[in-house]
């Protein structure tokens, strides 16, 4: 059974730092694109960043200069750096793995607050 669990997140001020991980079991990550999406209350899931099989990378226009994800393949972990962030990054953050098909992660919370 594939096995994506998050983990890292936690409740940090404006202009602070977290870093996300992915451990995946059961499942090769650097055979599969990932990415990290958010949900915040009321809103829709949305994709914050992804990195494909290759390495290419890309990032919604929100967190661009500010996340970053990476993959460590010996580890079998993916990650997202996350600096300068912001109220409007409050949202439970998802790991999806992509490639016949679609797994996900329970989710971690990241609350930025004043």
């Amino acid at each position: 059974q594939v096995q994506l669990v998050e983990s890292g997140g936690g409740l940090v001020q404006p202009g602070g730092s977290l870093r996300l991980s992915c451990a995946a079991s059961n499942i090769i990550l650097s055979r599969h694109d990932m990415g990290w999406y958010r949900q915040a209350p009321g809103k829709q899931r949305e994709l914050v960043a992804r990195i494909t099989t290759r390495g290419s990378t890309n990032y919604a226009d929100s967190v661009k200069g500010r996340f970053t994800i990476s993959r460590d393949n010996a580890k079998n972990t993916l990650y997202l750096q996350m600096n300068s962030l912001k109220p409007e990054d409050t949202a439970v953050y998802y790991c999806n793995a992509q490639r016949t098909a679609d797994y996900w992660g329970q989710g971690t919370q990241v609350t930025v607050f004043s």
